[in-house]
């Protein structure tokens, strides 16, 4: 998984980053970006490390402090619900990878993206079409992101503890739409995502 690296360092940088999102498909929540310079030399590359989506709950936590502990500098930032409805979530997304690399402690020479389109960045970058899975850096930005909400998830479920978010993590499935239907759209609810439902206490 580091041959979009590899070619990147063959072209001179030295500080690549990957960037990945998790949440854009919920009807609920936040969307997360994860930004992640990893070391790349042989001995610092982390087994396991994949897509979040073929990961385990169980080894995506894992892998996330793992992450973390040997990453050169990484970003995690999040923008709400009421900013994906105001400006939609192709948007949001840039407006968080945006925000990533504004925040990072260190500023990649190049970012490899898992594909946005349209994308503007003050860095080079690359989109890379299901780059997850084809880039050790993206997939830990994509394990940072993944973790990092359903993390956020889970506390939206003590809030909203008729959502059931810990079982769905906000996604539109039989379950989440039952509850939808009983108890109508709670505040972190993505109003553009559901027009049919009436705002409720959701309580």
């Amino acid at each position: 998984m580091l041959e979009f690296e590899n070619e990147m360092i063959s072209k001179g940088y030295k500080l690549i980053a990957g960037v990945d999102e998790a949440g854009r498909g919920p009807l609920a929540g936040a969307v997360f970006v994860a930004m992640a310079i990893m070391p790349l030399d042989e001995n610092s590359i982390i087994p396991g490390v994949d897509d979040s989506k073929k990961l385990s709950p169980t080894k995506r936590k894992f892998l996330f402090d793992k992450i973390k502990s040997k990453a050169i500098a990484y970003s995690i930032c999040s923008i709400d619900e009421k900013i994906i409805d105001r400006i939609n979530i192709l948007e949001a997304t840039k407006l968080g990878i945006n925000k990533c690399l504004q925040e990072i402690s260190i500023k990649p020479d190049y970012c490899l993206v898992d594909y946005v389109a349209k994308l503007n960045l003050d860095v080079p970058f690359s989109t890379i079409i299901k780059g997850d899975a084809l880039s050790y850096s993206i997939a830990c930005a994509s394990i940072l992101a993944k973790v990092a909400r359903d993390e956020y998830m889970d506390e939206m479920d003590k809030k909203y503890p008729n959502y059931n978010f810990t079982k769905h993590k906000g996604y539109g499935t039989k379950l989440h739409y039952e509850c939808l239907d009983k108890y109508g759209m709670s505040e972190i609810h993505r109003r553009t995502f559901l027009k049919r439902y009436e705002v409720k206490s959701g309580k």
